[in-house]
């Protein structure tokens, strides 16, 4: 099963919590075991599983990839803006895409785990691709 989730998201550089959305996936889907593969489809955006219990988290993990990847206006690719050229560069470093476990009809991740859209060239329409295989 595909399902696509649609987010908004807000300008500038954020990390949203979509695990809610994928339990409820998840439970409608009716999977009892097997995988949920979330593919991230764009490039100045990624996808991680981190911990969102404290707002601080998601913070610090923006902080020091900003602190990595400044917006500069040296990038050689400059097609859009030098926040968008820092964002290509910020997906790659996050990645596109996590495959969790399905147990019980519910996402396998730590009891402080989230699983975190990262948007790093926001406000944009995006997509999160959801691929849940039964097995």
């Amino acid at each position: 099963m595909l399902k696509k989730l649609d987010l908004e998201t807000p300008p500038g550089e954020t990390l949203l919590d979509v695990t809610a959305e994928l339990r409820t996936i998840i439970s409608e889907s009716g999977v009892e075991a097997g995988i949920c593969a979330l593919v991230v489809p764009h490039t100045t955006a990624g996808i991680t599983l981190n911990s969102n219990l404290d707002a601080a988290t998601p913070a610090d993990i923006l902080a020091e990839l900003k602190r990595l990847v400044p917006t500069r206006v040296d990038f050689q690719h400059q097609y859009d803006t030098p926040a968008d050229a820092a964002g290509h560069i910020k997906a790659s470093l996050v990645g596109n895409s996590v495959t969790l476990a399905i147990a019980g009809g519910e996402l396998l991740v730590g009891w402080s785990q989230s699983v975190l859209f990262c948007e790093f060239d926001g406000p944009r329409r995006r997509q999160l691709q959801v691929k849940i295989i039964a097995g």
